[in-house]
C-alpha cells in the first residue's frame, strides 16, 4: 500500500514538473522571478512603425510653418482713470499679419481703436512701435506700419468673393495672449450680419467654426493654399468664449481700403442702418412681398439724409424680431434687386467717395428712384 502511494506521488510530481517546464506559465512564472533589481517590472509593446501624416495634416503643417512667421501680436495701451481719478495704463491685445516686407500690417480697426500707443511683437520676440496709416471703421479694418531692421515674411491676399460653404480654413492668432496658435475648420456660412463694438453693424461676414477667441481679432483666416481670405473679427458665445461660431471680415474689403490708401482716397459713405425684410415680415408691415432693406436710421448730415431718405419712426415686434417701421424700403441699388443682406456694403465696395448710387425705394404706397452722392468715411 505504501509503495502504491509513493509511486502515485512520484508520478504526480514528475508530471507537474514536466508540464511547467514546457509551458509559458511555467517558464516565466516558476522558473523566473516576476521582477528584479536591474530591469522594469513591465514594458509596453514595441512600436512596429510610426503613424504617417495624412495629406490634410501635411497641408496644415506646411501652411502654419510659413504663415505663423508673418502673424504678429498687437498691444494697444490706453490710459484710463480709476475711481479715484488716478491715471493708469490699460493694455489690450489682438493680432495682425504682415502684408509687405517693409512692415505694413493689416488688422481689425477695433484692435487699434484707442491707438494712443501701439506696439507690435513679431514671432522672434522683437518689438516695434507702430503707427496707424489708414482705417475703415465700417468694415472694421486698419493698416499699421512698423519700421523693421530687416525684410519680413509676408502673407498673400486671396479672393474672398470665390469662397464656398464647406471649404477648409485655418485661423492663426494670439488668443488669450497665446501667440502663434493654429485652429482649423470650415466656412460655415457667408453673408452674415452682426452687431460689432459700439453697436456698429458689420455686414457680409464669413462665419466659421475654426476656434476664434479673444486675442484672435485681426489675425488671418487662410485657405488651403495659404492665402488670406478674411480677417478674424468676432465671436458669438457666452462670456466671450468660443462655441464654434466665429466671424471674419472678407479680405476683399481690406483690399479696397489698401487701394484707396495708395491712391490717397477715402472710403465712400451712405449713412443708413438697415434690416432685411421679405415674405411674411414684409406682409406684416404692409410692404411689397419681394421685400428689400428697410431703413432703420439715417445718420444726421449724411449723404442719405441730404438725399431725403427716411428712417423708421415706430418700434414694432414681429415674431422674434424688434424693428423700426415707417422708413423707406430699399428695393434695388443701381437697377439690381436686393438679393443679399449685405447689398449696400457690396455696392459701396465698388464705389468711391463722390460717386452716385441710384436707389429704388418704396415709401407710403409708391415706388420712386432716389440718387445719392456718396460722401467720405468720417466726414459730416
Amino acid at each position: 500500500m505504501r509503495l502504491r502511494v509513493l509511486f502515485i506521488t512520484v508520478l504526480l510530481v514528475g508530471g507537474f514538473l514536466y508540464i511547467t517546464s514546457k509551458t509559458d506559465w511555467g517558464r516565466h512564472r516558476i522558473l523566473q522571478p516576476i521582477s528584479n533589481a536591474t530591469g522594469p517590472i513591465w514594458s509596453g509593446p514595441s512600436t512596429v512603425r510610426g503613424a504617417s501624416l495624412s495629406p490634410d495634416e501635411m497641408n496644415n503643417i506646411d501652411i502654419y510653418r510659413t504663415a505663423h512667421l508673418a502673424t504678429v501680436n498687437i498691444t494697444s495701451t490706453v490710459y484710463r482713470r480709476s475711481i479715484f481719478w488716478e491715471v493708469y495704463p490699460s493694455k489690450d491685445q489682438g493680432s495682425g499679419f504682415l502684408i509687405s516686407e517693409d512692415g505694413k500690417i493689416l488688422t481689425n480697426n477695433h484692435v487699434v481703436a484707442n491707438e494712443q500707443q501701439l506696439e507690435v511683437t513679431l514671432p522672434d520676440q522683437s518689438r516695434y512701435k507702430a503707427r496707424l496709416l489708414s482705417r475703415d471703421p465700417a468694415n472694421d479694418v486698419a493698416l499699421l506700419q512698423i519700421s523693421p531692421r530687416k525684410k519680413l515674411p509676408v502673407l498673400h491676399l486671396g479672393d474672398s468673393d470665390a469662397l464656398q460653404v464647406g471649404q477648409k480654413v485655418l485661423a492663426i492668432g494670439n488668443p488669450f495672449g497665446l501667440e502663434g496658435t493654429l485652429t482649423t475648420g470650415v466656412v460655415s456660412s457667408l453673408g452674415r450680419t452682426i452687431r460689432g463694438e459700439n453697436d456698429q453693424t458689420l455686414e457680409g461676414l464669413i462665419q466659421t467654426d475654426a476656434a476664434i477667441n479673444p486675442g484672435n481679432s485681426g489675425g488671418p483666416l487662410l485657405d488651403s493654399a495659404g492665402n488670406v481670405i478674411a480677417i478674424n473679427t468676432a465671436i458669438l458665445g457666452p462670456n466671450g468664449g468660443n462655441v464654434g461660431i466665429g466671424f471674419a471680415m472678407p479680405i476683399n474689403r481690406a483690399k479696397l481700403m489698401l487701394d484707396d490708401f495708395q491712391a490717397g482716397r477715402k472710403r465712400p459713405r451712405l449713412g443708413v442702418s438697415v434690416v432685411p425684410v421679405a415674405g411674411d415680415y414684409a406682409d406684416a408691415l404692409n410692404l411689397p412681398n419681394q421685400g428689400g432693406l428697410l431703413i432703420q436710421e439715417v445718420e444726421q448730415g449724411s449723404p442719405a439724409a441730404r438725399a431725403g431718405l427716411k428712417g423708421g419712426r415706430e418700434v414694432v415686434q414681429i415674431g422674434n424680431a424688434q424693428l423700426m417701421m415707417g422708413g423707406d424700403l430699399i428695393m434695388s441699388i443701381d437697377g439690381k434687386p436686393i438679393d443679399r443682406d449685405d447689398a449696400i456694403s457690396r455696392t459701396l465696395a465698388r464705389k468711391r467717395a463722390g460717386d452716385f448710387v441710384e436707389l429704388t425705394i418704396y415709401r407710403s404706397g409708391r415706388t420712386m428712384n432716389v440718387k445719392v452722392k456718396l460722401g467720405e468715411e468720417g466726414a459730416i
